[in-house]
């Protein structure tokens, strides 16, 4: 048997009896066109949460210092004697704050990147930041580094990668950046691989 059944004005469903009725959206059906409102979205917040300013960049005294050897080497700043020679070129923010952050008499290590991946020497900061005189900007500074010994033995950065005491040193978790902190631990677990005594090896006191 059959059934006549409106469900609204502009709407009629027949159903055959004892079959059941099977609720519709007649408004959707009505109007195709209409579609459910979507919720409005969330207002943008009226100002950007507030960052904490970087904690300022304190020097342990011991740093590491790369350079390509083709470019400039272990054995040219060796031939610049007490003199020493600016360490300029440094277009990273995080490295120029690195030197920015140096005292006299800080010691690094001089590291041979692209030919080479080795430390091979230590030298010391002899000169504080001052502006870098290859550019213009004056956004960027250096300091003035002079050769204090060669590494006994070279280390190398596979040696480095293979001490489990140097997994956190910056010279493997951060390799590109050119200016590197070195712990007072990292510095004299490198000089223990390179065959050098760092208790005769020490930060000078000087002050800023």
């Amino acid at each position: 048997m059959l059934y006549e059944i409106k469900l609204s004005p502009r709407h009629v469903t027949t159903i055959r009896h004892g079959a059941p009725l099977l609720a519709t959206n007649t408004r959707a059906r009505e109007y195709p066109n209409m579609t459910a409102k979507k919720p409005a979205p969330a207002a943008a917040k009226t100002s950007a949460s507030k960052r904490p300013a970087p904690k300022p960049i304190a020097s342990t005294g011991y740093w590491l210092f790369k350079s390509e050897p083709d470019v400039f080497s272990w054995e040219m700043l060796r031939a610049k004697g007490a003199a020493g020679e600016p360490w300029t070129g440094v277009r990273n923010y995080l490295a120029r704050n690195n030197m920015r952050a140096m005292r006299l008499g800080d010691l690094g290590f001089f590291y041979h990147s692209n030919i080479g991946l080795e430390i091979v020497g230590i030298c010391e900061v002899c000169a504080l930041s001052h502006p870098d005189t290859t550019t213009d900007d004056p956004k960027w500074d250096c300091v003035d580094v002079r050769a204090v010994r060669e590494l006994t033995k070279p280390v190398a950065l596979a040696a480095v990668k293979a001490n489990p005491k140097l997994a956190k040193m910056s010279l493997v978790t951060s390799m590109r950046l050119s200016v590197q902190p070195v712990t007072a631990e990292e510095w004299a677990e490198v000089c223990r691989m390179g065959h050098v005594d760092p208790k005769g090896l020490a930060p000078k006191k000087n002050k800023r």
